[in-house]
C-alpha cells in the first residue's frame, strides 16, 4: 500500500479558482452577471483569466473536465 507519487507532476495542468465582486468588473461583464454579487475566475498559473463563471462548483467542474487542477485562491 505504500506508493510514492510525485506532487509536483501536475504542476502545469494547475489552475486557481477565486472569488471576483461583480462591481470590480468592467461594465459589459456587470451588465451580464444577471444580479449576482460575485462570480468566480480560474486562471492559470501565469495569472490569466481561463474562465468567469457563476459559482464556485461550476468553476471547479469546469477545470476537472478540461484535466486541470483547480486549487482554491482567496
Amino acid at each position: 500500500m505504500n506508493k510514492s507519487f510525485d506532487l509536483n507532476a501536475d504542476v502545469g495542468r494547475m489552475v486557481y479558482v477565486k472569488p471576483i465582486a461583480v462591481t470590480d468588473l468592467p461594465r459589459e461583464v456587470r451588465d451580464q452577471a444577471d444580479g449576482l454579487e460575485q462570480l468566480f475566475a480560474v486562471h492559470d498559473a501565469e495569472g490569466q483569466q481561463l474562465a468567469l463563471v457563476a459559482n464556485r462548483k461550476l468553476a471547479f467542474k469546469l477545470a476537472v473536465q478540461n484535466d486541470y487542477a483547480p486549487q482554491p485562491l482567496h
